[in-house]
């Protein structure tokens, strides 16, 4: 049945979601992926869709910003729509020199500074990481490809205003992007013994603004990101 923010019926949704952020990108992922793509949701504007792709049912469905709306979205998804996977399609801003500008990350792990987590199990500093299962798929997809990198992002409750020392403190230790959903999305994932991954385009870099992708060439540049959300999606 419907949910307060998708209006939507058990079945509608395939087994596994591929979430961007932005509803726009959902529409644009949707009719690129599936021909057969049907609306099933439309609440507030976040525009869900469900088709196939090679046969296989998928759905696509935007998160909006922040892990606050994935949130609302994600939890619907398992505990109501039978949802057994979501797959993060987004963009992230680069951290370390050993990512540039249109690379992408295949986030294992999401580090936080937000309060969401610190609360699900009270005395430990909960571990938001990504599905094995899904790791794996995504980058046995990769293949050889040099610009695809597997590692730690972090997850930000502020977009501006982040202290620059702390910045180059998760750069030290390994972190190469920042974004604002993965975590979130990596611990509801297992409160509900579901399935999540976050596969982030680089658009732009906190070292080295001069290649930053304009508001356009981040709504149009993430084929291989696709491509490898489609595949851990699949596995």
């Amino acid at each position: 049945m419907a949910t307060p923010h998708i209006a939507a019926e058990k079945g509608d949704f395939a087994p596994a979601v591929l979430m961007p952020g932005d509803p726009r990108r959902a529409e644009r992922i949707a009719n690129l992926l599936m021909p057969d793509a049907r609306k099933v949701s439309d609440v507030r504007g976040i525009g869900a869709y469900t088709g196939t792709v090679d046969g296989k049912p998928l759905s696509v469905m935007a998160s909006g910003m922040g892990m606050p709306s994935l949130g609302i979205y994600a939890n619907e998804l398992f505990s109501q729509f039978d949802v057994r996977r979501i797959i993060r399609v987004g963009t992230a801003g680069g951290l370390a020199h050993k990512v540039k500008v249109g690379d992408v990350v295949v986030a294992l792990g999401a580090h936080t500074d937000s309060a969401m987590n610190t609360t699900r199990i009270p005395g430990i500093h909960f571990s938001a990481v990504a599905s094995y299962p899904l790791v794996a798929a995504a980058v046995a997809a990769a293949g050889s490809d040099t610009t695809i990198h597997v590692a730690p992002v972090v997850s930000r409750d502020h977009f501006y205003g982040n202290p620059a020392e702390q910045v180059q403190a998760l750069a030290d230790y390994g972190t190469l992007a920042v974004e604002m959903e993965a975590a979130g999305l990596y611990a509801i994932a297992a409160q509900y013994d579901r399935e999540a991954l976050a596969v982030l385009t680089i658009s732009d870099h906190l070292l080295d603004h001069s290649q930053d992708m304009t508001a356009e060439e981040r709504e149009h540049n993430f084929e291989r990101a696709l491509a490898l959300a489609v595949a851990a999606a699949h596995c």
